[in-house]
C-alpha cells in the first residue's frame, strides 16, 4: 500500500504543532537553567501536578539563571531565586521536588 506524499507532508506538520505540554515546559526550562537532564525530568514529573499553569509559567523564568551558572551557585542563593519568584507555593514544591530527585537519581 502506497502513502500519497501529501498525506505524509501533512502528517508531519500536524506533528510539528503539537502542544508543549507544562511538564516538558518546566524540564526545558530546569535544564536551560542548568539542571542535569535526568534530575529536570525527575522534578518536572514531581511538580507538574501540583502548580498551576500560572506557576510553572513563573518557574519558567528560571532560564535566566543559566547565566548565572547553576553549578557554582550555593543552594542558599538558588533557594533565594526562587523564593524571589514571590510564591512560597513554587518554593515549597520546588524544594521538595529537588530534594526528592536529588535522593532518586
Amino acid at each position: 500500500m502506497r502513502v500519497p506524499l501529501s498525506a505524509l507532508l501533512l502528517s508531519t506538520l500536524l506533528a510539528s504543532c503539537a502542544p508543549v505540554t507544562p511538564e516538558a515546559r518546566i524540564r526545558v526550562a530546569l535544564t536551560d537553567a542548568g539542571l542535569d537532564k535526568e534530575i529536570a525530568a525527575c522534578m518536572a514529573e514531581r511538580m507538574v501536578d501540583r502548580l498551576t499553569i500560572a506557576q510553572l509559567r513563573k518557574l519558567s523564568s528560571l532560564s535566566k539563571l543559566r547565566e548565572a551558572d547553576i553549578r557554582m551557585m550555593s543552594i542558599g542563593e538558588f533557594l533565594h531565586r526562587i523564593r524571589a519568584l514571590g510564591d512560597p507555593e513554587i518554593l515549597k514544591v520546588v524544594t521538595k521536588a529537588g530534594l526528592g530527585c536529588a535522593i532518586a537519581v
